[in-house]
């Protein structure tokens, strides 16, 4: 490969950087308007792919770097056991298999957390080699340059992303680098010597013109937008439209009134409670089994509620026996004042604070904190709980026929649907699930349909239901645009028409990870942004199952597609006291980062300053010794450097690598201040450099490299014979 489009060379390292900054543009938006957390990984995952170009390793070593980063990546976030362990690939491999099977069967939504961050970590292997192929090789970047000003402009326009910086940097990236390769392909095309000179006219004229181009675009008065941006429009016109009660912005965050839902909200980073615990899942805090229509309500406002004390069992809804679950433990610590239990399914026992007691609403679920009877907020407690994996086939086993099996009011109470429901919505759940007969499937049909129908999800053009309207019609057919509230009313009101029982389930998302802390416990921060609503369906032999219709969101069922386990059709099971909820405030629940995804940049600069203030006089001196230790290492090159290099080509005795090794020697003379002059033959420097050290060495081995050089072609073993006077050489430049 020719110095043109190799990767080295400070030229390339250029269009490295300004191929990497475009690149990360496409990344910046992600962590705002996505579920995608931890940016900062992938981020150094593309610096890495990027090095390893610069650097111009061997394609499989860099190869193998990069699994091994994606591999410990993965283990870090996702997997239990340490990586040095090993004790992760069993879970990991099964993983793989049980993505795949999803794959095959177009389970999109089934996806792990961990098999979507690895196809990302693909995702992002394949666009750092596409832009190494295009500036490297081809020596173009205009199409992706446009592409990632499409992408930025579009999210400005109708996303809450704000790309005023990012439009600006993308343009002066771009320029720049467009500017670059056509200096380049010139080069390139008329053979011309680029020394440093010669980059220099070039370079700094072109840096010149575009940052005084950028500059002036910045400061010059703009002219009024044609059109007016369509969002805040759209927004206000639904606000004027939406003439219904609860109308107008709210706050993401857990709320109690869920009677008037829809409406857009303010997002809130503010954290409500870090959770240690073994794995991630979802954190309940009450259901709902009313829909009036325009929201949910309780059935079970006047229902006794249930004393229990630490280390009792919670009385609410537990998992069949003969369902296959694992024994965990998780500890919650508050920052918020609430006074109730945040919970894990498959709760047994809390154990908290000395003196709190509990009572639980066997209807909604909900678990109220007293101290001396009266209601008290609490700010650590466990959980200890059963994580249940169900069988997928015995799931569907459950068919009409098995309501004869169920009571007739549970049956009633959780099939509720409002006499004015429009009739199109039973019409379309019939059709969503035409030629299932099990409850599994129909629910499944149902879950994947909003994923693939057109629906988008959106906190902040969210329509309000007006007098005549219906919050779940009004979503299916007329707006299709909402967050999590829209998304699992609409799916567990069309599961009731089918006459399959469901409850409606409020609480909080898992969190964004934070760090480990032993081989088996994994921090969780779960702020006001994670709050969320989801939906819960009853099997006779499974009791309440877990779905997650909305878009962006991972359900974190654990579902068993493999086997069927020992699983006992529990008739009675049904208990009609159980159904779930989700908080009011919550339909804010979502917001710019809905599920896990609390990290961004400012957050990240606020702490590096707040990090530099506390420790800046260590900083310094730390920075300060580096500085020094650089200056003497650089100073002093000339005596440690040879020594670096005999050890860099000891084990080298092909006869390629005499060639490399003779340059290296040039170099080291060089800097030994033996310079070689303009016009001076190699034989000639050979006889110079002989006289200053009175030997014959250095003609010896020029000897040998001109005959390599016109012939292409060693003795066999000569490299061998002569490195001992290569090495006698450069020793000599450390003296």
């Amino acid at each position: 490969m020719t110095s043109s489009t190799s990767g080295k060379g400070f030229p390339n390292l250029l269009l490295y950087i300004f191929g990497f900054l475009l690149l990360w543009e496409w990344l910046q938006p992600l962590e705002q308007l996505t579920a995608t957390g931890n940016i900062h990984i992938f981020l150094i995952f593309l610096i890495l792919a990027f090095g390893l170009s610069i650097l111009g390793y061997r394609k499989v070593f860099g190869a193998a770097v990069k699994v091994v980063y994606i591999v410990y990546a993965l283990n870090y976030f996702h997997l239990e056991g340490s990586f040095f362990s090993l004790q992760w690939i069993p879970s990991f491999i099964t993983d793989i298999q049980s993505n795949a099977v999803f794959i095959l069967a177009a389970e999109w939504q089934q996806l792990t957390d961990m098999f979507r961050s690895l196809l990302f970590f693909v995702l992002l292997w394949l666009m750092a080699y596409l832009i190494q192929y295009w500036l490297i090789s081809r020596r173009k970047i205009f199409v992706f340059f446009f592409m990632t000003l499409i992408y930025i402009t579009v999210l400005d326009t109708f996303t809450p992303y704000q790309a005023d910086g990012a439009i600006v940097r993308t343009v002066i990236g771009g320029f720049t680098l467009m500017g670059l390769l056509t200096f380049f392909r010139l080069v390139e095309k008329e053979s011309i010597n680029k020394g440093s000179v010669f980059s220099k006219r070039w370079i700094i004229p072109l840096a010149g013109m575009v940052a005084v181009s950028a500059i002036f675009g910045y400061v010059a008065p703009k002219a009024e937008p044609i059109w007016p941006d369509p969002v805040p429009f759209i927004t206000s016109y639904n606000q004027e439209s939406g003439s219904g009660e609860g109308g107008g912005i709210r706050r993401v965050g857990y709320g109690t009134d869920d009677s008037q839902l829809g409406g857009p909200f303010i997002g809130s980073n503010q954290v409500v409670f870090r959770a240690e615990v073994e794995s991630r899942h979802y954190w309940k805090v009450e259901t709902k089994d009313v829909y009036t229509g325009k929201g949910w309500v309780t059935s079970g406002e006047n229902q006794p509620l249930v004393p229990f004390a630490e280390n009792e069992p919670v009385p609410i809804s537990a998992t069949p026996e003969g369902i296959k679950t694992s024994e965990r433990e998780g500890s919650l610590f508050f920052t918020q004042n609430y006074s109730h239990i945040t919970y894990p399914v498959g709760l047994k026992e809390i154990s908290g604070d000395v003196g709190y007691t509990f009572e639980a609403n066997p209807i909604t679920e909900k678990i109220n904190t007293l101290r001396s009877g009266e209601l008290a907020p609490i700010n650590q407690y466990t959980v200890n709980y059963e994580m249940p994996e169900y069988s997928v086939t015995a799931l569907r086993e459950t068919v009409d026929a098995n309501r004869v099996g169920l009571e007739s009011a549970f049956i009633e109470q959780y099939t509720q649907v409002p006499e004015q429901l429009p009739a199109r919505v039973r019409e379309l759940a019939e059709e969503i699930t035409a030629g299932e007969t099990s409850w599994f499937n129909k629910a499944r049909k149902i879950e994947q349909y909003f994923g693939r129908s057109g629906f988008t999800y959106d906190q902040t053009d969210v329509a309000v239901p007006g007098p005549t309207d219906d919050y779940v019609d009004q979503f299916l057919f007329e707006t299709q645009k909402g967050y999590c509230d829209n998304y699992s009313s609409s799916m567990a009101i069309m599961l009731r028409t089918l006459g399959i029982p469901t409850r409606w389930v409020k609480g909080y998302t898992e969190g964004e990870f934070i760090e480990m802390i032993g081989p088996n416990k994994r921090i969780f921060e779960i702020t006001n942004n994670n709050a969320h609503s989801w939906v819960e369906v009853f099997f006779p032999n499974a009791g309440w199952v877990q779905f997650e219709p909305t878009q962006g969101f991972s359900n974190s069922t654990r579902f068993n597609y493999d086997s069927v386990t020992a699983q006992q059709p529990n008739a009675q099971t049904a208990t009609p006291a159980q159904r779930p909820h989700i908080p009011e405030q919550d339909k804010s629940k979502e917001t710019n980062g809905d599920s896990n995804s609390t990290f961004s940049f400012k957050h990240a600069w606020e702490a590096i300053k707040d990090f530099f203030a506390a420790h800046w006089d260590r900083i310094f001196l730390a920075v300060g010794g580096a500085a020094i230790i650089a200056v003497i290492l650089y100073k002093t090159r000339t005596k440690w450097l040879p020594y670096y290099f005999i050890w860099r080509f000891r084990h080298k005795n092909n006869n390629e690598d005499f060639a490399q090794a003779y340059l290296v020697l040039l170099k080291q003379f060089h800097r030994f201040g033996l310079i070689r002059k303009d016009d001076q033959t190699l034989r000639e420097y050979a006889n110079y450099i002989d006289s200053f050290f009175s030997s014959q060495e250095m003609s010896s081995l020029t000897d040998k490299y001109e005959h390599f050089l016109y012939r292409g072609t060693l003795q066999e073993g000569s490299w061998a014979e002569m490195k001992e006077l290569w090495e006698n050489l450069i020793k000599k430049t450390s003296a």
